[in-house]
């Protein structure tokens, strides 16, 4: 067979891996060119990049986003900031594409591979592992954590019947005493602009002592560039939940091959009183289902909201491939 391994940068290779990205079933959004690249440019410090393209004649058979310290490699992203991480693959071609990566990667002097996080079938877990224990490498794998998603029904009302009966009942209470409140707004706004931006930082950090904490510097303009980036490409849905035109509560989701990724969320603590922070994720539901959307990803974290709201749970993994 004509195959052809190559290492690639960013701009030579964003057209083929944009294109591949779509095609996939699997590959999350957290692995795409735009994600990887805003994240490489500010984390990437220290390693070396390894962007590997496999080709069988023109047809490119998948990519690898990797990045290299030593002789470990790693894929592009963090676990703080990236929910899942995969290859992106075509499917027919999986199995070639991982024993020819594989094996370059030994050549590479690439002997160790630390990839995490993992979704049940992202194509490492599915494919690249049992490939890599038929050519002699040691895999071990270990859940390291869950994340929670929503199959989305046709209509808000179905929806609640999901709920359980208690669930239900809370939900719509928390929704009438808002309403009594004041005059209740929820906009969505696909755009990004600073103040926007800036307002959510701020209810991000407000939240909790942790999100604070989790706020650092760096982070805060990794926030801004890939909320920027999302936009760009026409994949932000922010959704601002008001109370007499001010904004008690902010969602930053992703609208992804027609999935809602909640990514991060901030409320006002004075409004706390009226779960201003709950709702807000429970509108931005409702705006989903009025859309079409097919599944709500509250991502990574088993919080007991998630399951009040109707998701279920799944593990993520961490996977380390050795060859001695």
């Amino acid at each position: 067979m004509d195959m052809k391994y190559t290492l690639e940068t960013f701009d030579s290779i964003t057209s083929e891996w944009s294109r591949l990205q779509q095609e996939s079933k699997t590959a999350p959004i957290f692995s795409s060119p735009e994600w990887s690249k805003v994240w490489w440019q500010h984390f990437g410090s220290g390693n070396t990049l390894h962007l590997a393209i496999i080709k069988k004649q023109d047809q490119t058979l998948g990519i690898a986003p990797l990045m290299v310290s030593k002789n470990t490699g790693y894929f592009i992203g963090s676990t703080d900031v990236c929910d899942y991480l995969d290859c992106v693959v075509a499917a027919d071609n999986a199995e070639i594409f991982f024993e020819i990566l594989l094996q370059n990667l030994r050549q590479d002097g690439i002997s160790r591979l630390e990839l995490t996080p993992l979704r049940p079938d992202s194509t490492v877990f599915t494919t690249m592992a049992p490939i890599a224990r038929s050519l002699g490498w040691h895999v071990t794998s270990a859940q390291m954590d869950v994340t929670v998603e929503l199959d989305l029904p046709g209509t808000w009302e179905e929806y609640q019947k999901i709920l359980a009966s208690k669930q239900r009942h809370e939900l719509r209470r928390k929704l009438r005493r808002l309403d009594e409140e004041g005059e209740v707004t929820y906009r969505t706004k696909y755009e990004a602009n600073p103040q926007d931006i800036t307002t959510f930082l701020s209810l991000f950090r407000n939240s909790r002592v942790d999100k604070a904490e989790f706020m650092t510097p760096a982070r805060e303009a990794f926030f801004k560039d890939i909320i920027e980036t999302m936009a760009d490409h026409k994949i932000l849905e922010a959704g601002f939940l008001d109370v007499d035109s001010k904004s008690t509560a902010i969602t930053m989701s992703f609208n992804y091959k027609n999935n809602i990724y909640l990514y991060n969320s901030g409320y006002d603590p004075q409004y706390a009183g009226l779960s201003v922070g709950l709702l807000s994720k429970t509108l931005c539901i409702k705006h989903s289902i009025e859309k079409g959307r097919k599944k709500f990803d509250f991502l990574k974290g088993g919080e007991d909201y998630k399951f009040h709201l109707g998701g279920h749970e799944l593990p993520v993994y961490s996977c380390s491939l050795t060859y001695n």
